[in-house]
């Protein structure tokens, strides 16, 4: 292996396991059932994820209509894939900017139409995984503010499109456009504008369309028993995107822009069977809980990522609800080896590794392989240790079986009550001109039966809860705080 680079993933991930019965089923099976109460069963989770896609679909209608914008924009990480609550983390947003396209060298830029902008991914001088965007050729649609904005002369004769220009300008203009006393905009992270509404937190993602066939087919000919031949086909058809943010300490970090496949990886992740996904929430409860890492030093993304290879490298019979703690103790084993090594390939590209631009120090690995070795050692005890998991081990199954059905219910209608608000807006722009008074628009959505109906809902929803809590002797807030911490 050269100095610095990553191992190839055959040589870093497992073999394939192997085995009639697993040590601590019983437990795994107990810990299935818990994960299924507090909100992760497959269920709940599929109902998110349509209900997500439905509020992408009416907010790309009421950009048209309102802005004239031709704007496509993806929900992303955990609420595509269904795996949180409204308020339980970020909802991560990606918006990409129509009319430009990014295409991997060898594509032939005339089967681009004519009117978008073409730029090339210049590779050469770049770490895995990032490319410096050279302009072919400018459409006559292409010309997006941001776009234009980033665009400069590489020294060499060629128009290169600028991540740091770019990101410069997307931020001041959104926060001049978007001017608001109740949001917060937080510093970008990486190529993420964080911002948010009260206990609403979002994380903005521009980004453009990369046409890489090159990349998606090495990714997918690898021998592999996950996914199946129809879902890799469709990843595929999914493509990536290029976001703006240049790879840490490299000389043309300020050009580069990184090449993602977000779409492809949410597709992915729903097509894990339901085992694997709990997995995947016990290793974020672990980071979460008892790692605590404090810059981001171990993300949800390097988790995901563990996950991916996880289910690629094992047969799929393997996972089941009684193996969860046996591939929990392998998944956090392999996020031992890449915090100890540095390194993790990145699994949709593996000659990227993930872990090069960890801030991890000698002291943090130290601690957080001392506390994943103490982990394992523990056996089913460090479940112990997850605040949700302790929580509803230490509840009598009734509580917690009442407080799942009530939460599930009110963050369901709460989701509907959203979609539904965007489908009146539609329907009363169609109705009336944009410059209608808002007063107007106001007394519109009071009057929809629907909306009616949800928010009664809630309001019955949030008394029984007030109520239970009263008969039991907690203390009752009847402010909107109460419902943020059950969607929390």
């Amino acid at each position: 292996m050269a100095e610095g680079g990553v191992r190839h993933y055959k040589e870093w991930t497992p073999r394939p396991i192997r085995r009639g019965r697993y040590e601590y089923e019983d437990e795994s099976k107990e810990t299935s059932t818990i994960l299924n109460l507090l909100g992760y069963g497959s269920v709940i989770r599929q109902k998110r994820i349509d209900l997500y896609k439905e509020k992408d679909r009416l907010l790309r209608y009421l950009l048209f209509k309102c802005l004239n914008a031709d704007m496509v924009v993806i929900t992303a990480g955990s609420k595509a894939e269904g795996l949180t609550c409204i308020f339980e983390s970020d909802k991560d947003v990606i918006n990409v900017i129509p009319y430009n396209a990014c295409l991997e060298d060898g594509v032939d830029d005339s089967t681009i139409p004519g009117h978008i902008n073409v730029f090339k991914m210049d590779t050469q001088g770049c770490n895995s995984g990032y490319c410096r965007p050279l302009l072919l050729r400018q459409g006559r649609l292409g010309n997006h503010p941001a776009i234009i904005h980033s665009l400069c002369d590489d020294g060499y004769g060629n128009i290169i499109l600028s991540s740091t220009c770019f990101n410069e300008y997307v931020r001041t203009t959104i926060m001049q456009l978007f001017s608001n006393p109740t949001a917060h905009y937080s510093p970008m992270a990486g190529p993420s504008l964080p911002w948010s509404v009260g206990n609403l937190r979002n994380d903005a993602v521009q980004a453009i369309c990369c046409n890489c066939p090159v990349i998606l087919q090495k990714w997918a000919s690898r021998t592999r028993y996950w996914p199946p031949q129809r879902i890799v086909e469709k990843v595929i058809t999914l493509g990536a995107f290029v976001t703006p943010i240049g790879c840490k300490g490299s000389e043309f970090n300020h050009m580069e822009w990184r090449v993602c496949f977000n779409t492809a990886e949410t597709e992915l992740v729903n097509n894990l069977n339901i085992t694997q996904v709990n997995i995947y929430i016990m290793l974020k409860m672990i980071v979460k809980d008892v790692l605590k890492p404090r810059k981001k030093e171990i993300t949800s993304y390097i988790l995901k990522n563990i996950v991916l290879w996880l289910a690629e490298n094992n047969p799929q019979t393997l996972f089941h609800s009684g193996s969860l703690l046996h591939f929990l103790h392998v998944g956090l084993d392999m996020l031992r080896t890449a915090i100890s090594f540095i390194q993790l390939p990145y699994y949709m590209l593996p000659e990227r590794n993930l872990m090069a631009e960890r801030e991890l120090d000698v002291e943090q690995q130290r601690v957080f392989v001392s506390s994943i070795t103490d982990m394992l050692e523990e056996g089913p005890k460090m479940l112990l240790r997850l605040n949700k998991i302790r929580q509803a081990i230490i509840c009598h199954p009734e509580p917690l079986l009442w407080f799942s059905k009530m939460r599930t219910e009110l963050e369901m209608v709460r989701l509907e009550q959203t979609n539904r608000l965007g489908q009146c807006l539609i329907t009363y722009l169609g109705i009336h001109q944009t410059n209608t008074i808002k007063q107007r628009f106001i007394e519109f959505i009071e009057s929809d039966i629907t909306l009616q109906a949800c928010e009664q809902r809630v309001n019955e929803i949030m008394f029984e809860v007030r109520l239970r809590l009263l008969l039991e002797g907690s203390s009752v807030t009847f402010s909107n705080q109460l419902e943020d911490m059950i969607l929390s």
